[in-house]
C-alpha cells in the first residue's frame, strides 16, 4: 500500500530525508520513530503530498504516484498532522460535513458517516459544540474523525495521541489497533509504548535517514539477542570467573555485570532462545548459591536507544547545516526558504574595513510543483516574527 524507495528532501545542504526506503503492506500498522528532528514529519508530509520530494526512484501511496498523481493519493490518504487543522467558528458537525463536500461525498453519505466516525472516536455528544471550545484532546479527536471520514485504505497519523490524558490514549490506542482490518496504517510517536502495543512493526529514524527496519524481536536480535535471563546468585568475592562461564555457555552473545545486593552479584545474560535451563544447570553444577533466575525482555525503549546511539557517531558529521546554505523559515511546510545575498555597506566601527550587509528575499514556492512562484519579496529581518509566513497546515 505504501512503496518508499530512495527518498530525499533536501533544503540547501541540508538532508532533512535521505535516501530513506520502506514499505507497508495491506492492513499493516506501523510505527515510525525517531528523535526531534529525525525527519518523521517530513516524510509523512511528504507521502501525504503536502510538501514535495528533492528526489525518489519510487514513491506511491494505493498504488499511485505520489509525484505525478498527488490528487489521486489525497483521496487515498487520512491524513492527521500533529497540529490538527480545523476552523474554530465551525461546530464539529459542521466540520466533518465541510470536509465531506471537499471528498465530493454525498449529502447522505456525509451525513451516515459523520454519525459514524464521531461515536467510533468518541466526541458523539460534541457534535453541535463549536471547535475552538473544545479542548486539545478533543480536537483531537476531531481531527482522527476527519482522517476517518472518507473510508481511505491508508492512514497517515502524525502523533495521534498528543495532548490526550491516559484514558484518551488508551482509547485512541485501541481505535488505531481495530482499524487493521480496513485501512493501512503509518503512525508516529514520541511514547515508545503507544507504538509497542498499536504496531506490528517499526522503523526508526535518525538524522533523516531510516536507521532500522523490522518487528520489535528481529530488532532485538540484531541487537544481540530477543530477551535476557537475569542471574542473581552468590558466586564467591570475585564474579569475574562466574563472568567467563557464563559467556562460554552456548548460545550466549554476550553478559553483563549488573548490581551486587549483599553477598549475591547480579548477572544478564543476552543469547538466542531461552538461556535460563543452561544458566541453572551452571550454577548447579558450579555450587552458585541463586536468588533469582529471571527472564529479562528488552523494552522497546531500550532497543530505540541503542539503536539511535549506535547510529549518531556514523552519521554525525554527515549530516547538519552548512554555514554557507541558506535558511529555511518553516522546515515543515517546505513553502519559504531564504536566500541571501551580501553587499557593501560603510564601516560602523571606523577602522577602515568594507563591512557586509546581508540581503534576504523571501521565494514562494508551489508545493506541488516546486515552481519559484515569482519575483522575491524583500523582507528587513528574517529573524522577526513578522516575517514567518503563516503555518501551512492551518490555512484552507
Amino acid at each position: 500500500m505504501i512503496e518508499v524507495k530512495e527518498l530525499t528532501r533536501r533544503y540547501g545542504r541540508h538532508y532533512a530525508v535521505d535516501k530513506v526506503s520502506f514499505h507497508l503492506e495491506r492492513g499493516e500498522v506501523v510505527g515510525l520513530l525517531g528523535p526531534n528532528g529525525a525527519g518523521k514529519t517530513t516524510t509523512m508530509r511528504i507521502l501525504a503530498g503536502f510538501l514535495p520530494a528533492t528526489s525518489a526512484e519510487r514513491l506511491e501511496v494505493a498504488g499511485h504516484d505520489v509525484l505525478r498523481n498527488s490528487l489521486k493519493v489525497r483521496e487515498s490518504i487520512g491524513y492527521l498532522p500533529e497540529s490538527v487543522p480545523l476552523y474554530r467558528e465551525m461546530k464539529v458537525w459542521e466540520m466533518l460535513d465541510f470536509h465531506g463536500r471537499l471528498h465530493r461525498m454525498g449529502r447522505k453519505d456525509r451525513r451516515r458517516r459523520t454519525v459514524e466516525v464521531l461515536e467510533q472516536v468518541g466526541v458523539s455528544e460534541r457534535s453541535h459544540q463549536l471547535v475552538g471550545t473544545l479542548s486539545r484532546g478533543l480536537r483531537q479527536r476531531v481531527g482522527l474523525a476527519v482522517a476517518l471520514l472518507p473510508e481511505p485504505p491508508v492512514l497517515i497519523l502524525d502523533e495521534p495521541t498528543s495532548g490526550l490524558d491516559p484514558l484518551q490514549r488508551r482509547e485512541v490506542r485501541s481505535l488505531v489497533r481495530d482499524l487493521t482490518d480496513d485501512h493501512t496504517v503509518l503512525v508516529s510517536s514520541h511514547i515508545l509504548a503507544e507504538i509497542e502495543s498499536m504496531c506490528s512493526r517499526v522503523l526508526v529514524m535518525a538524522q533523516g535517514q531510516l536507521v532500522a527496519d523490522g518487528t520489535r524481536q528481529e530488532l532485538e536480535q540484531r541487537l544481540g539477542g530477543s530477551e535476557g535471563v537475569r542471574l542473581e546468585a552468590f558466586v564467591g568475592a570475585d564474579p569475574s570467573g562466574a563472568l567467563e562461564l557464563l559467556k562460554s555457555l552456548p548460545g550466549v552473545l554476550r553478559v553483563e555485570l549488573g548490581e551486587r545486593l549483599g553477598i549475591h552479584q547480579g548477572f544478564v545474560i543476552h543469547g538466542e532462545g531461552d538461556l535460563r535451563e543452561d544458566v541453572g544447570a551452571l550454577a548447579a553444577q558450579e555450587g552458585w548459591a541463586i536468588r533469582e533466575l529471571s527472564s529479562q525482555m528488552r523494552s522497546l525503549e531500550d532497543v530505540f536507544a541503542q539503536l539511535v546511539a549506535g547510529n549518531a557517531v556514523e552519521l554525525a558529521g554527515a549530516k547538519g547545516l552548512d554555514e554557507s546554505s541558506d535558511p529555511v523559515l518553516d522546515d515543515g511546510g517546505g513553502l519559504l526558504q531564504l536566500q541571501s545575498s551580501s553587499a557593501p555597506s560603510a564601516d560602523p566601527g571606523g577602522e577602515g574595513k568594507p563591512a557586509r550587509k546581508m540581503i534576504y528575499s523571501l521565494n514562494p514556492f508551489d508545493q506541488g510543483t516546486s515552481r519559484d512562484l515569482g519575483a522575491p519579496m524583500e523582507i528587513d529581518d528574517p529573524g522577526s516574527s513578522d516575517s514567518k509566513p503563516d503555518d501551512p497546515e492551518v490555512r484552507s
